[in-house]
């Protein structure tokens, strides 16, 4: 998904016209970019900062773990179905079962950054009967800092934002935040990609 200026702009304004639980589903979407469009509007005194980090990584574990159970309870038949549409062969699929026995770590990690495929992969983690504890603890690993790090950067820039209100330059100001945040957001996802690709080679 390409990320503009006017999708930002419009999620700051949703994000502001809507509540905690509603912000929280979307979060389970679109984690990232929710995040820094809603420390943003928490800067601007909409939100509670400590609200939003507990809710963007409730909703990023949250459906983690509904894909674990998902798993838990299906067939290998089911799984392989959505793990087709999503990319993922009969053939990956096993080599998957393989490596999540074989390198537990690795390959939660490589599956977490890897949009689509995590979904099928977390699945076949829930069949398998592995561990629930570690698997939430690697995907709260990279959940955590991630919320943190989205969070910071969209209130650090609506505190910027309040300033230059005052300071009559907020016009000028908005589009340079929007780009940065839009930039960060892609880079993450260009990253958590390359990253992903070296770790499943080790």
């Amino acid at each position: 998904m390409i990320l503009t200026f006017t999708d930002f702009h419009q999620t700051v304004t949703w994000v502001m016209a809507h509540g905690y639980p509603i912000i929280f589903l979307v979060m389970c979407i679109e984690g990232p970019f929710t995040t820094a469009a809603a420390g943003f509007a928490a800067a601007l005194g909409f939100f509670n900062p400590w609200a939003i980090l507990v809710i963007s990584i409730l909703g990023d574990i949250i459906p983690d773990s509904l894909y674990y159970f998902l798993g838990y309870i299906s067939r290998f038949a089911i799984i392989e179905k959505i793990g087709t549409r999503m990319g993922l062969t009969h053939t990956r699929i096993e080599s998957l079962e393989s490596k999540l026995k074989e390198h537990f770590g690795k390959t939660m990690v490589a599956l977490k950054l890897t949009p689509f495929v995590s979904t099928p992969g977390f699945m076949v983690v829930g069949y398998l009967r592995l561990s629930f504890l570690r698997f939430t603890g690697y995907s709260a690993s990279i959940t955590v800092p991630k919320s943190i790090i989205f969070l910071v950067l969209g209130y650090f820039f609506g505190q910027l934002y309040n300033i230059n209100q005052y300071l009559h330059y907020a016009e000028i100001f908005f589009p340079i935040v929007v780009v940065f945040i839009v930039a960060m957001s892609l880079g993450y996802k260009r990253l958590s990609s390359m990253i992903a690709k070296k770790v499943e080679k080790l």
